[in-house]
């Protein structure tokens, strides 16, 4: 495939990596209020967090701790190939652009302060990006909530998306690449891909309602919103024993949660991770699997009767 067959091939440059993994300096903001600096950059991706991110749209890798790690551009730049090949180029860009993908950057400040540095910031980098993309008369826009790369004074065109969906085949099929990390050994890898299963198809059922996925990043949040829609709270007039099962989901949920921030392969290894059995990892993907498996049925049930 030639730049020409996908222009967005055109982004694999070291440079323009440079940019988006967080590696280029491109200046500094002065807060008024807080008579501070922040950098006009975008956010440091380290390698274990490359790899999340690469789970996240559906590429699944684990960031080797004991040697053997690739460069970060190097993720990245795999990464880029990837969402090319499935078409979701647009999708990727979207994520790094987006407000929660700068949360640890600009958290602590005022919400002003976070707006200015975020529309700044956005607005710069992508000026810096265009200055490499100008000498081969291309440039990147975004149009509504869409990225497209076309040559400079072209109408803009933007190509109908293509839909990701979930279902019980892809449940099935990243549970079992979970599982198999865990007959291998790789129990933070099994662990991450358990957490993005959960992740994507709480994001999947959200947007089936029209609506946009706590920016957030928390899995609680996620979970909390898909209650909301679907309208999940216990019944009272629900069996019992029924109630007992959605409380003890819940439960499962935030204790998936809670190991994913201590156990994780997006982590270090400081002080508060712990090690894991082989059985515990088994529990945890098998766990992960069923709720992912109860949510979307909860989706798919609920648009056949709207």
């Amino acid at each position: 495939m030639t730049n020409q067959d996908n222009p967005f091939k055109l982004l694999r440059d070291k440079n323009i990596l440079a940019i988006l993994d967080g590696d280029t300096d491109l200046g500094e903001i002065r807060t008024a209020d807080l008579n501070e600096t922040i950098e006009i950059s975008m956010p440091y991706l380290s390698g274990p967090m490359l790899c999340d991110i690469s789970n996240r749209f559906g590429m699944l890798v684990s960031y080797p701790y004991h040697g053997g790690a690739q460069s970060r551009w190097a993720y990245l730049d795999d990464l880029f190939v990837y969402c090319i090949e499935n078409h979701r180029e647009s999708d990727l860009l979207s994520f790094f652009f987006s407000k929660r993908h700068f949360v640890e950057k600009l958290k602590g400040y005022t919400p002003e302060v976070i707006e200015c540095a975020y529309t700044k910031i956005v607005e710069n980098v992508i000026d810096q990006i265009n200055g490499i993309l100008y000498f081969g008369g291309n440039e990147l826009v975004k149009v509504g909530e869409h990225f497209v790369i076309k040559k400079i004074g072209a109408p803009v065109k933007v190509a109908a998306p293509a839909i990701k969906t979930i279902d019980r085949d892809y449940i099935v099929r990243l549970s079992e690449r979970a599982m198999q990390d865990v007959t291998e050994g790789n129990y933070d890898s099994a662990i991450t891909k358990s957490r993005t299963l959960l992740e994507e198809v709480f994001c999947y059922v959200i947007e089936k309602r029209g609506e946009t996925p706590s920016e957030s990043g928390d899995i609680g949040k996620l979970y909390n919103q898909v209650k909301q829609l679907y309208h999940m709270h216990q019944n009272k007039s629900m069996d019992k024993r029924i109630n007992s099962l959605l409380s003890g989901l819940e439960k499962i949920l935030f204790a998936i949660a809670e190991m994913r921030n201590k156990d994780s392969d997006s982590h270090g290894v400081g002080s508060k991770r712990i090690n894991i059995a082989e059985h515990h990892a088994r529990l945890f993907v098998n766990s992960s699997m069923t709720m992912a498996d109860f949510v979307l049925a909860v989706g798919d049930r609920r648009q056949l009767t709207t």
